[in-house]
């Protein structure tokens, strides 16, 4: 659950501080290191011990307080980018000295910093090498130079284009490019009611490593009730980060009555807001795809993919409508349909075609198909107890290689990937359609994958945070620039669309072409609607099961409800500024022998980088 913070400054005590904001319904508490402002970046004496008084005991609260309750905020009158030298070693000195501080009284705690320019690289060099714990930079969300402009009847594209170059995004991104994107350092985005960002702005903070978002109390407005809310228009833009687990920090004087008012509306806020649901615990979490026609899955998996309801409903909608087109009324009682279940699992393929047939009246036999001994086995004892008085058979047979006793009217999988053909489904159901009827159905009949172009600095730390467990991958390559060339499964959260998902591959069955070839290349291009970082491809698919029914991961058709595959995630192995109005130009192939198959991919536009996953040197997709 995000806390919620109190940030005061002008208190001379921390813990009455402490007191006043658990009274009043906060969490956590953010305060100036030291009780008064020392100017030292103006003196040319060393610093010295007697400067200690400046600051609180340690033995003010006890370490829990100090790691989870306190955010030591450092003091904002140091330019350590100072052009007078004197002035920069002072700044750089303090600054070492609030961490080495901040750091003794909170190990791993927060210790937070504000950004006042874009001019920052020596700073984020200084803070970025001696924090141990989580390093919050603070910046505006929105520059109000940049929002005044948007106003402005005289402004020319070259000086527009020179403000949105000091926008504080840029701000903190020349703080993170020098800090090289260190997981521990975080942002802190504080509004401003004068400047209301619009929304793609907001989506762009999206897709970074946002900490909390400071509100200002001065933002609050009285409703009818006499009661302090947030203006819709700011309501609307919080609600983002609401649904991003973002925290809050209210900040206000020392001498506002109304704190216990505004927590009250913030919690409710984040409660009405939040977005809760049993899957966030793999939200940007990187894992290896699956590979079931080299591996056999084990149950907790087959489990996890049977708790979707809304696929199988689906599944059974498409043979219920594959059935009534086949067998009209007036045969249903005589006319038999021949289904094959291929890759059956634990089964709830079949019973989706079972029920399917008994919803339609129609008369069916079922043939499965799976080669995982184990799932064989639950097949059996399933069989025995529920379908003895269906014409039910099992074959323990790879689909590829099977020879039924008869041909299929119905073939029906679910071999579809997170990329929609990642898992093997063309090569397996190539194989499988010389025992499909000239006339025969396939469930799926078609299949597309997509892809765009995305910003996530979690995604990035993912790959290089994975990148060192030794455990990971199937086969264990040398450098860092061979293991960021794998292709990741990932529940997407934390990132920023930097264009809409367009259509990359696809796949129909049964497949007319002769000989088949299912080896691909595409060139997609995306326009830059806002500076950014790229860091890697998202990867999507819909699949067409029968006529109209479908199923889809693309963001833009999502099918609600239904959780069974994540999408998939191709980084780039470095991180690359792009800029607004630019073209981003993506090759990606989709490459085929009889041992295995791969994707490559590359970047012609507005950089050029090295086929990524060349050979399928990082992440091969087995045949056998």
């Amino acid at each position: 659950m995000p806390y919620l913070c109190l940030l005061q400054e002008g208190n001379e005590s921390l813990p009455r501080l402490m007191d006043k904001a658990q009274q009043n319904g906060y969490a956590v508490i953010a305060a100036p290191i030291n009780t008064t402002e020392i100017p030292l970046e103006y003196e040319e004496a060393p610093i010295c011990d007697k400067q200690a008084e400046f600051t609180y005991p340690d033995l003010i609260f006890p370490s829990d307080h100090w790691n989870g309750k306190v955010i030591n905020v450092l003091s904002d009158t140091m330019d350590c980018d100072a052009r007078d030298m004197v002035v920069r070693r002072n700044a750089e000195e303090v600054l070492k000295r609030d961490i080495s501080w901040a750091e003794h009284l909170q190990y791993g705690g927060y210790t937070m910093l504000r950004l006042k320019s874009g001019n920052n690289l020596n700073m984020a060099r200084i803070a970025s090498s001696n924090v141990k714990g989580l390093l919050l930079a603070q910046v505006p969300l929105y520059n109000a130079k940049v929002a005044h402009s948007t106003w402005r009847r005289d402004i020319n594209d070259a000086e527009l284009e020179r403000l949105e170059q000091e926008d504080t995004w840029h701000w903190w991104n020349n703080f993170r490019w020098a800090a090289d994107f260190n997981p521990k350092i975080k942002v802190v985005l504080e509004l401003c009611e004068s400047d209301r960002p619009s929304l793609e702005v907001v989506r762009r903070w999206l897709g970074e490593p946002v900490e909390a978002v400071i509100v200002p109390s001065t933002m609050f407005i009285c409703n009818r009730q006499n009661y302090p809310v947030l203006p819709k228009a700011w309501q609307e833009i919080l609600s983002y980060f609401m649904r991003a687990r973002v925290n809050i920090i209210i900040s206000s004087d020392v001498h506002d009555n109304s704190l216990k008012l505004y927590s009250e509306y913030m919690l409710r806020f984040q409660e009405i807001h939040a977005d809760v649901h049993e899957l966030q615990s793999f939200e940007d979490v990187l894992e290896e795809p699956l590979q079931p026609l080299y591996d056999n899955l084990d149950c907790y998996t087959y489990e996890v993919f049977e708790k979707d309801p809304a696929k199988y409903k689906l599944y059974q909608d498409a043979i219920e409508q594959a059935l009534l087109d086949r067998v009209p009324d007036a045969e249903k009682k005589q006319k038999l349909t021949v289904i094959m279940v291929l890759g059956a699992g634990r089964g709830p393929l079949v019973r989706s075609a079972l029920n399917a047939a008994e919803n339609t009246g129609r008369k069916v036999r079922v043939y499965i198909i799976e080669k995982n001994p184990n799932a064989i086995r639950t097949l059996t004892a399933i069989a025995k107890k529920l379908w003895n008085n269906k014409d039910v058979h099992i074959f323990s047979k790879d689909m590829r290689e099977f020879s039924p006793p008869e041909p299929a009217d119905i073939l029906v999988s679910e071999l579809l990937g997170s990329f929609g053909d990642n898992e093997l489904s063309p090569e397996c159901l190539d194989c499988a359609q010389k025992i499909l009827k000239s006339d025969g159905i396939s469930i799926p009949c078609k299949s597309t994958s997509y892809i765009n172009p995305i910003m996530s600095s979690k995604l990035l730390n993912g790959v290089r945070q994975v990148l060192r467990h030794e455990t990971f991958g199937r086969q264990k390559q040398a450098t860092y620039h061979t293991h960021a060339e794998s292709g990741f499964v990932v529940l997407l959260k934390n990132i920023y669309n930097i264009g809409l998902p367009q259509p990359l591959f696809e796949f129909v069955h049964p497949n007319p072409q002769k000989p088949i070839d299912n080896s691909r290349y595409k060139v997609l291009r995306f326009e830059v609607i806002m500076d950014c970082v790229l860091t890697g491809i998202a990867g999507y698919f819909d699949t067409v099961l029968y006529k109209d029914i479908k199923l889809s991961i693309n963001p833009e058709t999502h099918t609600p409800g239904m959780f069974s595959w994540f999408p998939m995630y191709f980084p780039f192995s470095e991180p690359m500024d792009v800029k607004k109005d630019q073209t981003i130009e993506i090759h990606f192939w989709r490459c085929v022998t009889k041992q295995k198959i791969w994707y490559e991919w590359c970047l012609a536009s507005p950089f050029h980088t090295h086929i990524h996953n060349h050979g399928g040197r990082s992440c091969p997709i087995y045949c056998t």
